[in-house]
């Protein structure tokens, strides 16, 4: 294998905070020593110093791609942190529904993942609103940086023993037989999502109106304090007021910093 020095660490991820957010602290150095080790190995690299030329030099933006798929770690499942979905249906969707007059619902699932996430949110969506939901503009933007979790995400396959604990309502409706040991999400859940590779830590974020709902669940783990603050400033820009923030359960806003009003654990609102 070939090690990292610590120079070599230290260099890689200052690179990797300052474009991409996420801080690797010096016990992540086995970790990514590694994660790496075939990278350097298949494209006969003999040291990290290599590695770290090669990824400045190159212009085709494949190995930007690599590496951003090697850091990141992507666990997630259906309706994971439950309670946050229950609020969602239960709470926010009936409010929208009373003072939405244009019937546009702008929802953001940031770190996305492989999908399960924004596809949870789809199928709440369209039990809610049922036969009304055709007079609504319910689609869900779901964002990441991992083109590798986007590609399995747009394909909506997942294996069976994923899918089992849902409700049988979902997996008769939303779901359709895939092969063997996996199914796959019907078209008129999987059209309701619009997939699409983007960066957190971009300094403006392009989007033309703002959000009623964003989901940024167990993203922030991987930033210190500083680009959090930012990142959840950027966030309150862009939510409407009245509007909600979802963190992960494992993270927390500053309340005495962040304008957001905390709610319940790990839900904020925009007063």
């Amino acid at each position: 294998m070939v090690a990292i020095t610590k120079k070599e660490f230290k260099k890689l991820a200052d690179y990797i905070k300052t474009n991409y957010g996420i801080h690797l602290k010096e016990e992540k150095q086995a970790l990514v020593e590694g994660r790496f080790h075939n990278v350097l190995i298949q494209n006969n690299f003999n040291s990290f110093s290599e590695y770290y030329d090669y990824i400045i030099s190159d212009k085709t933006g494949n190995s930007i791609v690599t590496l951003i798929n090697k850091i990141t770690t992507n666990h997630t499942f259906f309706m994971r942190e439950a309670e946050h979905f229950y609020y969602f249906r239960d709470k926010i969707l009936p409010h929208l529904n009373k003072i939405e007059k244009h019937k546009d619902l702008r929802i953001w699932s940031a770190g996305c993942s492989t999908g399960e996430e924004p596809y949870t949110l789809a199928m709440i969506i369209d039990e809610f609103f049922g036969k009304e939901k055709m007079c609504w503009d319910t689609k869900v933007l779901a964002t990441d940086i991992s083109s590798k979790v986007l590609d399995t995400a747009i394909k909506g396959i997942y294996c069976n023993e994923d899918i089992a604990l849902l409700p049988s309502t979902w997996r008769l409706s939303y779901f359709k037989k895939y092969d063997d040991e996996n199914s796959v999400l019907v078209d008129k859940i999987k059209n309701e999502i619009i997939y699409r590779k983007f960066n957190l830590m971009d300094k403006v974020f392009p989007f033309k109106r703002k959000f009623h709902v964003i989901f940024c669940r167990n993203v922030m783990i991987y930033f210190d304090t500083k680009t959090k603050a930012e990142l959840v400033h950027k966030f309150y820009g862009i939510t409407e007021p009245g509007g909600y923030l979802f963190i992960g359960h494992s993270e927390s806003l500053n309340r005495e910093e962040t304008r957001y009003k905390y709610i319940m654990p790990a839900v904020y609102m925009k007063e």
